[in-house]
């Protein structure tokens, strides 16, 4: 039977829950537990597929698509989920189903579909049971999916959110189900209030309350501040909080969230944890990680990533790049920089193109739609001009091969019909099955696919393999017959599906200029980074050295 941890957070969103339920889970896994974790998003959208970016973060795509609600008259496919799913990825190592990823939207849509095909004849539908009993439901099938130890289950958010009530009301019955394979951490702010130099735990307290008031009792409390919180604080959390004094476990700022087990460690965390659950006692061994932490902490060379793009608003859009990024700079003992680019500023002329010689690489980032496009193109010129190493992905590939079009092919008009339906040039466009497409949500070309590498490409050089597995998600894609074309003037297409018809990497062969239309950062590991982010940072430093 699998050991229930339910994690929920108080008095603002963004604290850093997800990292602290990745963090728990490696504990379990340093002690050879097997972990499957869940996220809970209490929006009424049925996936993140069709959010902004800037509004909730990345879009993080998992290796398999889930028929959600597989029916003759409705199916509706997941695969993009919250941002936080690839933070459990990074930290432990395994692909997430996407059944995992429970918002509203799924649960009360399939208790109305369920309504409408006549399933509750005769009842009157409500919130207590039919939706509560859904939530439950979906919490056992990823039991059923994966027969883990113990499986972890976050719900987004804050307590005292309406949208977020049902499921509290789910996780008290379940507790009450599993009294003694259950246990609740919640995850809370503690402010330091610099103007008296003391921390302040009233808004701890009250948060506690609110989940008390839910009736659920916390059985330990993760306290999220800037510096490791003192006793005395400890001591007002637990006597206010109804917890031991041990229970109240400090999470302090770091610059390295790969670190936070090891801080957990030094706690007795995961062996409190152990012992709540009635698990069998193991000794815990994190030599591995704590080797590659050393490792990252020891480095003192920096390189300095230049990323360009349309959300450079909010760093969380583009998460998986970022720590893809790390995860490479890490394995070549650098310290990572990062210099954001607005496309839209490039545009404006905001920001000077020469300052993209101020980074030793350019990074070309996903998107969507047709703002700051004509600033990315631009950036891509720039960077085919003076060879500049460069990685474009999905979007700032197809914008890398529009500049090389513009440049070494003569189109000025040169475009994707995405931006311009009306190009007399469309070297990028829909693909073929997307084009009679309406529905917007989980309907793009998704998750897991086969790339075929060419031989002798720098793409073959990174992965070292003809067939290799990587996660997509576009609806619009690189011309083939204008990539021919390209191939006079110095372009490589390095790989493609299995047909050979839909490309899905292309490169520059006077320097190491790559784009590739999947996403390699979302199978990119701490422990291991991906293969094409490793090369890029290798060419960096090759580049700096032979200058």
């Amino acid at each position: 039977m699998a050991k229930y941890i339910f994690i929920t957070g108080g008095v603002m969103s963004g604290l850093g829950k997800g990292v602290t339920a990745a963090s728990i889970g490696k504990l379990l896994q340093f002690r050879g537990f097997k972990v499957d974790m869940i996220k809970i998003d209490p929006y009424l959208n049925v996936d993140a597929g069709t959010m902004n970016p800037i509004e909730h973060g990345e879009v993080f795509v998992t290796e398999k698509v889930w028929s959600f609600f597989p029916s003759e008259k409705f199916t509706y496919n997941i695969c993009e989920t919250d941002q936080d799913f690839g933070t459990y990825e990074r930290f432990l190592d395994i692909n997430l189903h996407p059944m995992n990823n429970i918002t509203s939207g799924q649960i009360y849509l399939e208790v109305i579909l369920k309504e409408r095909l006549g399933e509750y004849l005769g009842k009157t539908v409500q919130i207590i049971p039919h939706v509560i009993e859904k939530i439950k439901e979906r919490i056992k099938k990823a039991v059923e999916n994966t027969n883990p130890d113990v499986l972890i289950v976050e719900v987004g958010g804050t307590v005292g959110d309406i949208e977020a009530m049902p499921f509290l009301e789910a996780i008290r019955q379940f507790i009450l189900e599993h009294p003694s394979d259950s246990l609740v951490i919640h995850v809370t702010l503690v402010p330091f209030l610099d103007t008296i130099k003391q921390f302040k735990t009233k808004p701890t307290q009250h948060s506690v309350k609110l989940l008390q008031s839910a009736g659920i009792q916390p059985t330990f409390v993760v306290c999220r501040s800037e510096w490791d919180i003192d006793d005395e604080s400890r001591r007002k959390i637990s006597l206010f909080s109804n917890i031991k004094y041990e229970n109240v476990i400090s999470n302090p700022n770091t610059d390295l969230i790969y670190d936070l087990p090891i801080f957990f460690e030094k706690q007795n965390f995961g062996n409190m944890i152990i012992k709540h659950l009635g698990l069998p006692e193991r000794k815990e061994d994190y030599t591995s990680w704590k080797k590659i932490v050393d490792k990252a902490r020891n480095a003192t060379e920096e390189i300095k990533i230049g990323m360009v793009g349309k959300y450079t608003a909010i760093i969380d859009s583009y998460i998986s790049i970022n720590e893809a990024l790390r995860h490479a700079s890490i394995f070549n003992d650098r310290k990572l920089s990062i210099k954001w680019f607005d496309s839209e500023k490039i545009e404006n002329g905001m920001i000077s193109l020469e300052d993209l010689n101020t980074v030793d690489g350019i990074l070309l980032t996903p998107g969507f739609g047709k703002r700051g496009v004509e600033g990315m193109i631009q950036a891509a010129t720039y960077v085919i001009k003076h060879k500049i190493p460069t990685l474009g992905i999905c979007f700032g590939a197809q914008m890398l091969f529009i500049a090389f079009s513009r440049i070494k092919l003569g189109f000025s008009d040169a475009n994707s019909t995405e931006v311009d339906p009306n190009t007399q040039h469309p070297v990028v466009d829909l693909l073929p099955e997307q084009k009679k497409v309406v529905e917007k949500g989980g309907t793009m070309r998704l998750a897991s696919r086969d790339v075929y590498i060419k031989r002798g490409t720098k793409l073959f050089d990174a992965y070292n393999q003809e067939v290799i597995v990587e996660r997509f998600r576009h609806r619009y894609h690189i011309i083939k017959e204008y990539a021919k074309m390209g191939e006079k003037h110095g372009l490589v297409i390095s790989a493609t599906d299995k047909s050979g018809l839909i490309v899905n990497a292309i490169e520059l062969n006077d320097a190491w200029i790559v784009g590739v239309q999947f996403h390699p950062e979302y199978k990119s590991r701490f422990i291991r980074p991906s293969p094409i982010y490793n090369a890029f940072i290798k060419a960096i430093l090759e580049q700096k050295k032979k200058e």
